[in-house]
């Protein structure tokens, strides 16, 4: 039996609330194979002092670590808000098979930029739990306007 994608967007937005608890950009991810969870990650740039350590970067590191392999072609990454351009650029050498996000980054995502920078067999897939990913965003920010 096939599991969702809302149920492992579901995954994502738990590790995009971690996100939110250390007081980083929440933004959550996991790397499926067939129904199991095989990386996870989430922004964690401020507590590693690594602008390269997006949330989709250190789920596919976990994903290329569990498999011994480089190539991602039978998995799926969920995430909650669309890659940003390095993160897709990562994707596409990663030749992962499928892309799930949940909300749009309408200043810095991918879909900005043409030609298209995936892999030309990755198949992607927007909106999954759109509002409940774009409501973190929405409330970290305003959060930390406050400050």
């Amino acid at each position: 039996m096939l599991i969702g994608d809302e149920y492992f967007m579901k995954q994502a937005l738990k590790q995009a609330s971690r996100a939110y608890d250390d007081d980083e950009v929440p933004i959550g991810a996991v790397v499926v194979m067939g129904n199991q969870v095989i990386g996870k990650g989430y922004n964690q740039s401020e507590r590693l002092t690594d602008g390269t350590a997006h949330a989709e970067i250190l789920a596919l590191t976990a994903a290329f670590q569990y498999l011994g392999s480089t190539i991602l072609n039978e998995c799926t990454l969920y995430v909650t808000i669309e890659p940003c351009v390095m993160c897709a650029g990562a994707l596409y050498w990663a030749r992962i098979g499928s892309l799930v996000y949940g909300a749009p980054e309408p200043k810095s995502g991918f879909s900005l930029f043409e030609p298209n920078i995936l892999h030309p067999s990755t198949q992607v897939k927007s909106g999954v739990l759109a509002d409940e990913a774009k409501f973190l965003m929405q409330d970290y920010f305003q959060t930390k306007r406050q400050r």
